[in-house]
């Protein structure tokens, strides 16, 4: 758990503890994978099934191993491996202002199905998270 609360700190301004990723990783159907570069865990993501469905809870890649790939071939392997586990269809959510995680999302084939207004907390004011969905092979 410390080590995804490490990488989550590197990636975001609001980063969540070890005891929130115990958490997370205790409810029935969250999984975690987790990629290494050069031996070093640079990225991972946090999976949550259920009901045929998966939702990706959060991704994180260590801002210096960004533009590397790392973050695709995360969402990749967590798509296939929420298929072999019996889902038929991804969501996520993602803030409106983070242009390179939206432009991943839609050339892995998600597409937006709903906006929440004022989801994220920013410096600036509140802004709102587009909600995604990817429908899996199968």
């Amino acid at each position: 758990m410390a080590a995804l609360a490490a990488l989550h700190s590197r990636a975001f301004d609001e980063a969540w503890d070890a005891a929130s990723f115990a958490r997370l990783l205790a409810m029935p159907g969250a999984f975690a994978l987790l990629a290494h570069e050069e031996g070093t865990p640079s990225g991972f993501v946090l999976v949550r099934l259920g009901g045929g469905e998966a939702e990706i809870i959060t991704i994180a890649v260590d801002p210096d191993c960004r533009r590397k790939g790392l973050g695709r071939a995360l969402m990749n392997r967590a798509g296939a491996e929420a298929l072999a586990r019996g889902a038929e269809v991804v969501f996520l959510e993602v803030a409106e202002d983070n242009a390179p995680a939206i432009g991943l999302y839609e050339r892995l084939g998600f597409a937006p199905v709903g906006r929440r207004p004022a989801y994220y907390d920013r410096p600036g004011g509140r802004i709102a998270a587009i909600s995604m969905r990817l429908d899996l092979p199968g």
